[in-house]
């Protein structure tokens, strides 16, 4: 996959000291409208976000692979389900299957555990973030949405990955596993960029999708991670159209 970068950066070395760095959490959860088990992961990942507005980055990734079934997902992509297979070998896992939660690039869990959900919260939700992103002149341009970021911490050998994710929509699934089911999904990413780092503060953007409604409540999430995948920092902010 193939990614645009857009920069205007300073030259700057790529190590910072950083005090007092917030504790993320970040859960990725694999799921597809075409997985009839996957209905209460969405739930339980709705319910999260609803309990953990600031501390937790909660992203949904429709994965394409359930799509044979009869229903084709609308958010799902290939992209997403090699994002969750580079996840399993680093896991050593034998396959990717749904709902799969991945917490800050380290674990993974069947999605509709709830003990396991409250359990890696607590977890994680207590180690200090090695990393801080800091945002700042986020604007929408047209169909794009442009950022300015800081950085503090290490960050040789690590890149950001910008994130845009849809609040919430429902659809009426009319085929497959989970026909005649009315879904709710939310926290959906419908767009993601890798952005190599090059120095400490840059300019970036990330396009939004023609599928994103007008009055559809728009995120725009900010990560950062090693070459392994484990996240050392996150950010969001509402974007305002």
């Amino acid at each position: 996959m193939a990614f645009k970068v857009d920069f205007k950066l300073k030259r700057e070395k790529l190590s910072e000291p950083t005090e007092n760095n917030e504790a993320i959490v970040v859960l990725e959860l694999f799921t597809s409208q075409g997985c009839s088990s996957c209905p209460p992961a969405d739930a339980l990942l709705q319910q999260i976000k609803e309990d953990y507005q600031s501390s937790v980055y909660a992203l949904s990734y429709h994965v394409d692979y359930w799509n044979y079934i009869g229903w084709q997902d609308p958010f799902s992509k290939s992209e997403y389900a090699d994002k969750q297979r580079k996840y399993n070998i680093k896991f050593k896992n034998r396959s990717n299957y749904t709902p799969q939660v991945v917490v800050n690039g380290k674990t993974h869990f069947v999605g509709s555990s709830s003990a396991k959900m409250n359990a890696a919260i607590a977890k994680y939700g207590a180690i200090e973030a090695v990393n801080k992103i800091e945002l700042g002149k986020v604007r929408v341009k047209k169909e794009s949405v442009y950022f300015n970021y800081k950085l503090q911490g290490v960050a040789a050998n690590k890149s950001l990955r910008a994130i845009l994710v849809l609040d919430e929509r429902t659809t009426k699934v009319k085929r497959g596993e989970n026909r005649n089911r009315i879904l709710k999904n939310s926290n959906i990413v419908v767009a993601e960029k890798r952005i190599a780092i090059e120095d400490l503060e840059g300019e970036a953007f990330i396009n939004i999708p023609n599928a994103v409604e007008k009055d559809e409540k728009l995120n725009l999430i900010i990560l950062m991670e090693t070459q392994g995948y484990d996240i050392t920092a996150a950010t969001k902010t509402e974007l305002l159209r």
